[in-house]
């Protein structure tokens, strides 16, 4: 079965569970950051990517570049929740990794979880590198190391 996503059905997912009734709310940075984790236990648990785009380490932690630009418009401002999201595009076991990502590192602001990430290796190790794309690799090693096995 194929589990690969493209880094914007990630993230589109993310925007889908905020629960904006309850003031919860998703802005580009903490979307970010999400994405990173989403990637980062899938490549720890399955051994495969979730989405091929690349993260890379920017100054504010990973960010997907492509997914960056296309919500850069909001600035730091909650992004609006997708009309007729479909939940079916996501396998079970997709759906439960993101929906975990969700419950544990969702709870934090973004500038909290820019923060988690300025002391994990994946992006200490590609900040500020000629090519500051962060390894599957890398990510996958730390990941594994977070998980209670």
């Amino acid at each position: 079965m194929n589990n690969l996503h493209t880094a914007h059905e990630i993230a589109k997912y993310f925007i889908a569970l905020t629960e904006e009734d309850t003031g919860d709310s998703i802005t580009n940075l903490k979307l970010q950051k999400l994405t990173y984790y989403a990637q980062g236990f899938n490549l720890a648990l399955y051994d495969e990517p979730l989405f091929n785009e690349p993260i890379e380490a920017w100054m504010h932690g990973p960010v997907v570049p492509n997914l960056y630009y296309s919500y850069k418009k909001h600035g730091s401002n909650p992004i609006p929740k997708p009309i007729g999201m479909d939940f079916d595009r996501y396998n079970e076991r997709t759906k439960e990794l993101l929906n975990q990502v969700q419950e544990v590192y969702g709870q934090f602001s973004a500038w909290k979880l820019r923060d988690l990430t300025h002391e994990e290796a994946p992006w200490i190790n590609s900040y500020q590198k000629p090519d500051c794309t962060i390894k599957h690799e890398d990510m996958k090693e730390f990941f594994k190391t977070l998980i209670n096995t």
